[in-house]
């Protein structure tokens, strides 16, 4: 019988879309020891009603402010049901792609970080070079380079704000290593330590 008796672990990675997040996202779920549920940015946003796309998944730009205060809060309800849980024994991986580039700053991350205070989470970094994510899309969605050849503004905003302020408690790079060589790095350093602290950090940069 499965017996759940203390926090369930959060593993959360963050990067670009196309950086191979959902690939380790996998790959965890059904390798690492216990349950783990995927609370990620993807599944979150089928929830979401098409009048409010693209939502918690809105890019990096400011292009629309008005949904702004609601993807805050579309944040928050996400953070707050992670948090439920792992208070619960489940093990949680997420993921997700941060970024603070709205018509306005909001620090998202930090109120996040704060929900999940004092519960075991990792902050991954997922990286990977701009050229491949560009292969990747044109491979996934067939679309890829703008008319004059060069990588389209949306790309390059994600690429440039999704790792602000660059606090990880690991950073992987997917060009490097594939999603099970990820997932593994992500495995030793929970089983070996040190204990993450990147959360922590990041939620005292908040209360600055």
């Amino acid at each position: 019988m499965l017996s759940l008796n203390k926090f369930g672990q959060i593993v959360i990675l963050n990067g670009t879309p196309r950086s191979g997040k959902s690939s380790i996202a996998t790959v965890i779920q059904n390798t690492f020891e216990g349950v783990w549920l995927n609370l990620g940015v993807d599944h979150y946003m089928k929830l979401i009603p098409e009048r409010y796309q693209p939502g918690i998944g809105l890019r990096p730009g400011g292009e629309r402010p008005d949904l702004e205060p609601l993807v805050m809060v579309m944040y928050q309800t996400m953070y707050e049901s992670i948090a439920a849980h792992s208070r619960l024994g489940i093990n949680v991986v997420v993921d997700v792609g941060h970024h603070d580039e709205y018509s306005v700053p909001r620090g998202i991350l930090p109120k996040c970080a704060r929900i999940l205070k004092e519960l075991p989470v990792m902050f991954v970094g997922v990286h990977c070079p701009i050229e491949v994510i560009m292969k990747r899309r044109m491979d996934t969605w067939n679309t890829g380079y703008s008319e004059d050849g060069s990588v389209p503004t949306p790309v390059k905003r994600w690429q440039k704000s999704v790792h602000v302020p660059g606090i990880y408690d690991l950073e992987v790079d997917t060009s490097v290593l594939n999603a099970e060589a990820c997932a593994n790095v992500i495995r030793q350093r929970l089983e070996n330590g040190p204990t993450p602290t990147a959360f922590q950090l990041i939620e005292d940069m908040g209360s600055g």
